[in-house]
C-alpha cells in the first residue's frame, strides 16, 4: 500500500475545492492560499451586487417611499437576494467541502466498501472530480447566465423588479444605472452561483449512483434500518443553505405582492407546495440511488434470516416440547444468536429495513429551509403563533 493510500488522502473528495470556479477566485485573490475566504467573499459579493444599486437610488431619490411610487426599499426581492442568498450560496460551500470529505471515506472506513473494491472506489472518486471541473458544463453555465442577461434586457420594460430604476429620457422610459447593473451585475452573479450549485448537485448524484453499483457489504441487522447507510442522511445537508437562499427569494417576492399589491398570502399555498415538493424531489434524489440495492437486501435477508429463525425455532421446540434428545448442535449453542426471543428481534430488524437512506433527518434538512422563509410571509395575515402551531404538527 501507498504512503498516500495509507493515509486515507486517494478516499478525499471535495464537492467545491479545485473546480474552475475556485480556482478563478483563488488567481484573483478572493480565496486565499488557505481555506475558503467564505467571510471575505460573502461581503465582497454583497457589496459589489448591492451597494452601487443602493446608492444611485439613494443619490436619484429612488431609495425610500415618497420619492417615486414603488421605491427600492420596497422590493425586498433585490435586498434579500444581494445581502441573504448570494452570501448563503457562497457559505453553502463551507458545507460542500467538508461534508464530503467526512462522509465519502466513511464507504471505506466502515467497511461497506471492501478492501479488494477500493481502487474501483477510488476510480469513482476521480471520476466525479473530472465530472465536477468538466469544462464543457462550467462553458454551459455561463452560456445560460449570459442568455439571461440578453433577455433581461431585452424585457427590462416588463420586469416590475426595475420599476423603481425606470427614468425618462427626452420622453421615452429607460433604464437608470441602477437598473444597468441589475441586469448586468447583480443578476447575472445570482444566476451563475444557482446554476453552479445546480451542478454540484448533479455531480453528487452522479457519485452517489455509480458507489451505489459497487459490492456494498450492508448488514441487513445495522441498527439504522438501511443495511449500514444510514450515515448517507447527512448528505441533504450540503444544500440546507441553498434551499433556504431560494425559499427566502420566493419569499421576499411573494412579500412584496402581500404588502404592495393586495395579493391574498393564501392564494401562494400551492405554489408553495409546489416548491416544496420540488425541492424534496431534487435534494433527496441522489439518495435515492441506493432504493434497488436496498430492496434486494431485504428481499434477500428476509429468506435467509427467515430460514435461520425457523430452524432454531424448529430446535427448540424439538428439545423443550418434544422432549427429544438433542445433543451438540451449533445452531442451539450459538452465542451471537442467543434465546429464541433474540433470534425473534433479529428478524424484526430485517423486516424493518427500510428500501431507502431517506429518513427524518434528511427530509428535515431540506424541507425546514425551505418552510423557515416562509413563515415572516404567512405572519402577515395569519397571527404567528396559529402557524408555528400548524408548522410543529406537520412535522411532528
Amino acid at each position: 500500500m501507498t504512503q498516500l493510500d495509507s493515509s486515507g488522502k486517494d478516499l478525499s473528495f471535495s464537492l467545491v475545492r479545485g473546480d474552475p470556479w475556485f480556482r478563478l477566485q483563488r488567481a484573483i485573490g478572493l480565496i486565499p492560499s488557505t481555506g475558503l475566504g467564505i467571510v471575505r467573499r460573502c461581503v465582497v459579493l454583497a457589496l459589489i451586487t448591492w451597494l452601487p444599486i443602493a446608492i444611485w437610488a439613494v443619490l436619484w431619490r429612488r431609495a425610500v417611499p415618497g420619492e417615486v411610487a414603488e421605491p427600492l426599499l420596497q422590493h425586498f426581492g433585490v435586498h434579500v437576494r444581494c445581502l441573504l442568498a448570494i452570501p448563503l450560496l457562497v457559505g453553502a460551500e463551507l458545507v460542500g467541502d467538508l461534508l464530503p470529505q467526512r462522509l465519502v471515506p466513511f464507504f471505506v472506513t466502515s467497511g461497506l466498501v471492501p478492501e479488494e473494491s477500493r481502487s474501483q472506489f477510488v476510480q469513482i472518486l476521480r471520476a466525479a472530480e473530472r465530472l465536477r471541473d468538466a469544462w464543457p458544463a462550467w462553458a454551459s453555465m455561463l452560456g445560460i447566465t449570459l442568455l439571461v442577461v440578453v433577455l433581461g434586457y431585452h424585457d427590462s420594460a416588463h420586469l416590475h423588479e426595475l420599476v423603481w430604476a425606470s427614468t425618462d429620457s427626452a420622453g421615452r422610459p429607460s433604464l437608470g444605472f441602477g437598473g444597468l447593473w441589475f441586469l448586468f451585475v447583480f443578476r447575472p452573479v445570482f444566476v451563475f452561483l444557482l446554476l453552479v450549485w445546480v451542478w454540484r448537485l448533479v455531480v453528487c448524484g452522479v457519485l452517489l449512483w455509480q458507489i451505489s453499483r459497487l459490492d456494498l457489504q450492508l448488514v441487513p441487522t445495522h441498527p439504522d434500518r438501511v443495511g449500514g447507510l444510514g450515515f448517507l442522511e447527512d448528505i441533504p445537508l450540503i444544500f440546507s443553505p441553498v434551499v433556504f437562499a431560494m425559499s427566502a427569494v420566493i419569499a421576499s417576492r411573494w412579500a412584496h405582492e402581500v404588502l404592495y399589491h393586495g395579493v391574498d398570502v393564501n392564494s401562494f399555498k400551492s405554489p408553495l407546495a409546489v416548491f416544496v415538493v420540488t425541492m424534496l424531489v431534487l435534494y433527496l434524489a441522489p439518495l435515492a440511488s441506493f432504493t434497488g440495492r436496498l430492496r434486494r437486501l431485504k428481499q434477500r435477508s428476509l429468506l435467509d434470516y427467515g430460514a435461520l429463525v425457523g430452524e432454531h425455532g424448529r430446535l427448540v421446540r424439538r428439545r423443550w416440547i418434544a422432549g427429544e434428545e438433542i445433543t451438540e448442535v451449533p445452531l442451539l449453542q450459538a452465542v451471537e444468536l442467543g434465546p429464541v426471543i433474540d433470534t425473534v428481534s433479529m428478524y424484526e430488524v430485517v423486516a424493518g429495513v427500510r428500501t431507502t437512506p431517506i429518513g427524518k433527518r434528511s427530509l428535515l434538512a431540506i424541507g425546514l429551509p425551505a418552510l423557515l422563509p416562509m413563515i415572516p410571509l404567512w405572519a402577515i395575515q395569519i397571527p404567528i403563533k396559529e402557524m408555528l402551531l400548524t408548522l410543529l404538527k406537520a412535522l411532528s
